[in-house]
């Protein structure tokens, strides 16, 4: 199939597809005419990439555990290689995490902060000009 019938079936836009093939995620074949042709097998394939991102793995991550995945959601299998691939990834997002909580609660510190001060009004941040360079 083409590349428009792949984004059909998938959901996935053609320069995602393009992507997934660029990191290696995702194979396809050139027709004589240059055109990429897909197996029926790479929407199973797009279907597991599309769900392995969501649990927020990087395509790096996803190219390591790809061979092993079985189904759509997909399963992947418990070997020491690939639980300590995905064990590493959740410590980078608890960190990530981390790190985003610390951001907000010092936003909201300062928010707070300024609402006890009275001071001169100004304008919200989107209605601003921004300032030449």
């Amino acid at each position: 199939m083409r590349i428009g019938e792949l984004c059909r079936r998938t959901g996935v836009n053609a320069h995602q597809l393009r992507y997934y093939e660029a990191q290696g995620l995702l194979e396809a074949d050139r027709g004589a005419n240059g055109y990429r042709e897909y197996d029926e097998s790479a929407v199973l394939r797009v279907k597991q990439i599309r769900h392995l991102l969501g649990a927020g793995l990087s395509s790096e991550d996803i190219a390591y555990l790809l061979p092993c995945a079985v189904g759509e959601a997909p399963e992947l299998p418990g070997c020491p290689e690939l639980l300590t691939a995905m064990r590493s990834r959740l410590r980078r997002l608890d960190d990530q995490m981390d790190r985003l909580a610390r951001s907000r609660d010092a936003l909201a510190d300062y928010i707070a902060a300024a609402e006890q001060t009275s001071g001169d009004s100004y304008p919200p941040f989107d209605d601003v000009e921004p300032v030449p360079a």
